[in-house]
């Protein structure tokens, strides 16, 4: 409706003046109330470095004597320092004249050369000098007047007998010469004054203090602000305190430093030192630069100035780099560029005490926005807290078109965290965000397309560049020992895309756990999905649902799993949410889902002990279903019974494959008989036969079709088969000997104890080989068979 929509804006601009006036008129009470506010800035400044002192006298001498006790202890420190840097001072300015001749040697040693690139400018101005209108006839080249300057008519000889009268500057009254001399001095002294006076009041009415300004800011808030205020007074009285043991640990050996070097007045230079060092950036810069000036005119040579140099330069490090870190622990909470900024407003306002004052007035500013709802933006503005939750730092940069920097996040976020947490944290808020934003009308179509094809784009880097058991090369797969065989997992979604995302971010994470997945996509319909689930053979079948999908969808989809395969684990994954509703997962368990998870790193640790029970299981061999037919198929052929040999068909395989194990196997109702066998291990090939239900082979027959089995160690049918685990076989490639009928009556295998891949071109030539002993056998059951039959 447009009428409250202008209500809203008219508002939001008086809101928004109000606001700009109100900073206007901030700013300027503290640049023309600068005269007063200072003093109780440094007093109030003052009051929080020696409130833990005189809190600690005040046990034993009561709170007033406490008090004059701390402050007569500032005050004869402060005399007696500045009687020493007077002392100093005067001594320094006794010595400077007799430092004239080693100056003047060190300009010349630094003079300009004649043919230097300044000489050289300085002559072309010169000469621009002479082609300059008006020029001439002023001065002339060697400093005479020019003719110009020569016409000027001389003063007549009356004018030239005129009596100049010398008047002589009265001498100043006692008055005047007060004001000239005190006048500069009562300045200072009484802003001292001033300061001590409010330092008193204010250590002895703290309490009251305290009181008011809760009061005053804290009403219906007093728990949020006396947090504040002892957050502020806690990072401020410790940033003084050990800003005041930095300084001292630098001053003092730059006193020592000076000494030993030959500089004068050591004493005063170590004390501008410690004491310059408070002024942020710029303090050790100016400490630096009077004893290296200093230097230059005391000294005969450079080596003194280049000592002088190196000491602080070398003290600076070590303050920088070990000193500052070691006693300030934690940061005061402000970042880097706010202290820069607030140093150059404060000086603007205040000065060189408003520079001293900088980073104890901003620590209290962040604070006070940290703790007060309404003072928020200060705290966002000025602390060293992210502005940006991971998450939020996540999605943001996955809207950037054309960014790639989502990918450094990503990595920086991986070296401290789990690649769960990276999923759970990070990139699925941040895709639950834009399917949140994109429902409100803040996306559009495109957006959020571009926002699930980047997520999508980040997860394959992710592949790429993460060690994944899947992406071994072939040294390292073939020594790689799985810790147990992994269940089957089928990752299939709920609805959309985001939740294919969703499943894909658990197929990233269940393959660094070494499990086998697969996973479907969003536009298959319902009964192709159900189709996948038959075709992967998994044991787990993960529904994955990303908001704003509802689990409506999910448990539609999981009742269907459930009455078509009912032996099927189903899990399902509510991505992103806080907390699972007790009544939503009710729900789904009565749908016929058998665990609910809320998180990637929740779903990894669910289909662990998923997996743990079907670990120590062995698959059997299945029973196809034209069995009967399939034995009876078996037993026409003959091919039991026979006494053909087979062995050069296996050791032509073996050689051509170059695998060291081939077998011919032929399955009837009971058991698995080796026809024909090269390389087997001499316990296993002498018995001729085994049980079918632990026969690899036995599967192939089942299926009547080729298997393929990279690593037997790590399909869960047969890690945990004895046959398996007693010879080491790693490696299977079966396919199977048919009847004329089309039964699988047995097997023609390749085995290896080392895991390998097998190629499509190996695949086709194992193929030809097991029907070319089909045939075979199906031509020797013709012979065998009589005409009359």
């Amino acid at each position: 409706m447009p009428f409250p929509k202008s209500r809203t804006s008219s508002a939001e601009a008086i809101i928004g003046l109000w606001t700009i006036s109100l900073t206007t008129f901030i700013i300027a009470a503290l640049y023309f109330g600068r005269e007063l506010l200072t003093p109780l800035a440094l007093a109030g400044l003052l009051t929080f470095l020696l409130t833990p002192l005189v809190n600690r006298l005040q046990r034993w001498v009561g709170r007033v004597a406490s008090v004059l006790i701390v402050v007569a202890m500032i005050f004869a420190m402060t005399v007696t320092a500045g009687y020493v840097l007077t002392r100093q001072v005067m001594d320094l300015g006794m010595q400077l004249p007799g430092y004239k001749e080693n100056i003047r040697t060190k300009l010349q040693a630094i003079h300009v050369p004649s043919n230097g690139a300044l000489t050289k400018l300085s002559e072309t101005f010169d000469d621009l000098k002479e082609d300059i209108p008006g020029a001439h006839g002023l001065i002339g080249k060697d400093g005479e007047s020019t003719d110009k300057v020569k016409q000027v008519a001389p003063l007549s000889d009356e004018a030239q007998a005129l009596p100049v009268k010398v008047v002589a500057a009265p001498d100043p009254t006692p008055l005047e010469l007060f004001q000239m001399v005190v006048a500069p001095v009562v300045g200072p002294l009484g802003t001292t004054a001033l300061v001590l006076l409010l330092l008193i009041f204010m250590l002895l009415k703290r309490d009251d203090l305290r009181a008011r300004i809760i009061r005053l800011i804290g009403q219906g808030r007093i728990s949020a602000t006396t947090s504040a205020m002892d957050d502020a007074a806690a990072r401020v009285t410790r940033y003084l305190l050990m800003q005041l043991v930095v300084n001292v640990t630098y001053g003092i050996p730059v006193a020592i430093g000076l000494y030993f070097i030959g500089v004068p007045n050591a004493i005063l230079w170590g004390t501008f030192a410690t004491v310059l060092r408070f002024i942020p950036y710029v303090g050790p810069w100016i400490a630096a630069s009077f004893p290296v000036i200093l230097s230059l005119a005391v000294s005969t040579d450079w080596t003194t100035p280049m000592l002088t140099v190196g000491l602080f330069i070398v003290l600076e490090l070590l303050s920088n780099n070990v000193m500052e870190p070691w006693l300030y622990g934690s940061s005061t909470g402000v970042s880097s560029l706010a202290l820069i900024v607030a140093a150059v407003f404060w000086t603007y306002i205040w000065g060189p005490v408003g520079l001293v004052m900088a980073t104890p007035i901003t620590v209290c500013l962040a604070v006070m926005g940290r703790h007060i709802p309404k003072l928020a933006f200060l705290s966002i503005i000025l602390s060293d807290e992210r502005a940006l939750t991971p998450a939020e730092d996540c999605y943001h940069r996955l809207l950037r078109p054309g960014g790639q920097d989502e990918l450094e996040l990503a990595e920086d976020f991986l070296k401290q965290h789990t690649l769960t947490d990276f999923h759970d944290f990070m990139l699925m808020p941040a895709l639950i965000a834009g399917g949140r934003d994109h429902r409100l009308g803040h996306l559009n179509k495109d957006q959020i397309d571009q926002l699930e094809l980047a997520v999508e784009e980040l997860i394959l880097e992710l592949d790429d560049r993460l060690p994944a058991v899947a992406r071994l090369d072939r040294k390292a797969w073939e020594e790689y020992e799985p810790k147990r065989p992994p269940c089957l997992v089928c990752c299939v979604p709920a609805r959309a895309r985001r939740d294919w995302l969703g499943g894909r971010m658990l197929d990233q994470a269940l393959h660094r756990l070494a499990f086998e997945t697969t996973h479907g996509s969003s536009r298959m319909v319902t009964s192709e999905r159900l189709d996948l689930v038959r075709e992967s053979g998994a044991d787990v079948v993960c529904i994955s649902v990303v908001e704003p999908t509802t689990t409506a969808h999910a448990r539609y989809l999981a009742m269907k799993v459930r009455e078509k395969y009912p032996m099927k684990k189903i899990m399902v994954g509510l991505w992103g949410i806080k907390s699972i509703d007790p009544e939503t997962e009710k729900t789904l368990l009565d749908a016929g889902a058998d665990v609910v998870v809320k998180g990637i790193s929740q779903a990894t640790a669910a289909l662990e002990r998923i997996a743990r029970p079907l670990a120590i299981e062995m698959v059997k061999a299945p029973i196809p279903d034209d069995e009967a037919e399939r034995v009876k198929a078996l037993a026409s052929t003959g091919a039991l019974e026979s006494s053909d040999d087979f062995t050069y068909f296996t050791d032509k395989l073996s050689r051509i494959f170059e695998i060291p194990m081939a077998m011919l196997s032929l399955i009837d109702g009971r058991l698995q008989h080796f026809k024909a066998e090269t390389g087997l291990p001499v316990p296993f090939s002498k018995k001729g036969h085994t049980k079918r239900e632990i026969s690899i082979c036995g599967h192939v027959v089942a299926n009547n079709e080729m298997m393929i089995v990279q690593d037997l160690k790590r399909d869960r049918r047969f890690a945990n088969n004895p046959i398996v685990q007693e010879h080491g076989f790693r490696f299977y490639a079966g396919a199977p000997i048919r009847s004329a009928e089309g039964h699988a009556i047995g097997a023609l295998c390749l085995i290896d104890t080392n895991a390998r891949d097998f190629s499509q071109r190996e695949r086709r030539l194992l193929n030809e080989y097991a029907s070319d002993i089909s045939e075979e056998i199906n031509r020797k059951v013709k012979k065998t068979i009589s005409p009359n039959a």
